[in-house]
């Protein structure tokens, strides 16, 4: 059982049929949008620092693990955001490294409200050590030399709108498609060793004054790429007297997941989610579900402190 993950990898990553190669995907996707929209830097209002791991699949071999470091922050006294985002993505042999430089520039469309445009640019690293893999051919010219340092550079963009209450957003954090060629032995005839495709997302959040001590925020991510099923997040979190949070939600076709966060001060924000796969690699004796843990600490500023946590 330990070895499907790696099988379905071996047959689906590297094999010249490939289509599609999808960007890590989060349960709290909605406390750290900078990763795929560009137009949220400096939306916050101060200088929001995030970290998060997640570990999907726990107890399969070669499963996903992801961590993200971001921090951006507005310009004081102008209408220009930046930020920096940095993600890390292992999956069986392959190691991703992603860095990349936000810009964003707001306009005011109403009271309380802002239409934001992001740009986002940087480098994609890929690593690939074959001899991670329990190769059932070893004959196979394809992975016969492991992939170092391969670079390539990331283009993205993207368009954010949010009020006091509702936000939504558009966005690409990479819109070049790189193809990565090796020769097969040593001819000039070439396979694909990966391919980055164009990844779109759409998000999408309102929140709901229950009463004065509980607030409700339904949210959703909808991520499209070519070659791959339409993936759609639905969630629900529920804020508790501005300190305690608690939700789930839904990735259609795949998971179920359960979420917390806790306002430990002003400045900190922590989180914690469980998926849990509903698909027959749920039931996998090796397979204990995917974990993710985060923590955001923000720096107010003199000019613009938030007064209550946000949820977005």
């Amino acid at each position: 059982m330990k070895k499907i993950f790696l099988i379905v990898f071996v047959v689906f990553a590297f094999a010249e049929a490939v289509t599609a190669q999808q960007d890590p995907q989060y349960t709290q996707y909605m406390y750290n949008p900078i990763v795929v929209n560009p137009a949220y830097a400096g939306n916050r209002g101060v200088m929001s620092i995030m970290g998060l791991h997640r570990s999907q699949w726990v107890g399969l071999d070669g499963a996903p693990r992801t961590q993200t470091l971001s921090l951006h922050t507005p310009i004081a006294n102008s209408r220009v955001g930046v930020g920096l985002s940095i993600v890390n993505d292992e999956i069986g042999p392959a190691d991703e490294t992603y860095a990349a430089a936000d810009f964003s520039y707001s306009i005011p469309v109403g009271e309380g409200s802002k239409l934001s445009f992001g740009i986002k640019g940087g480098v994609h690293l890929l690593n690939v050590d074959f001899t991670r893999l329990n190769i059932f051919n070893p004959s196979d010219s394809r992975l016969q030399e492991n992939v170092e340092n391969r670079l390539s550079p990331t283009v993205g963009a993207g368009v954010y709108y949010h009020a006091e209450r509702f936000h939504i957003g558009l966005s690409s954090p990479n819109l070049l498609q790189t193809d990565h060629f090796d020769n097969v032995n040593n001819t000039s005839a070439t396979s694909f060793i990966a391919q980055e495709r164009i990844h779109f997302f759409g998000t999408a959040g309102y929140v709901f004054d229950l009463n004065s001590e509980i607030k409700l925020k339904p949210a959703t991510m909808v991520k499209v790429v070519s070659g791959a099923p339409l993936q759609v997040d639905l969630s629900g979190n529920f804020l508790f007297n501005e300190k305690f949070t608690v939700g789930a939600a839904y990735r259609w076709s795949a998971a179920v997941s359960a979420m917390v966060g806790f306002q430990v001060s002003e400045q900190m924000l922590l989180g914690f989610a469980y998926d849990r796969e509903t698909t027959e690699l749920g039931n996998a004796v090796y397979n204990d579900g995917s974990y993710e843990l985060f923590a955001r600490f923000e720096l107010f500023n003199s000019y613009d402190k938030i007064i209550t946590p946000r949820f977005f």
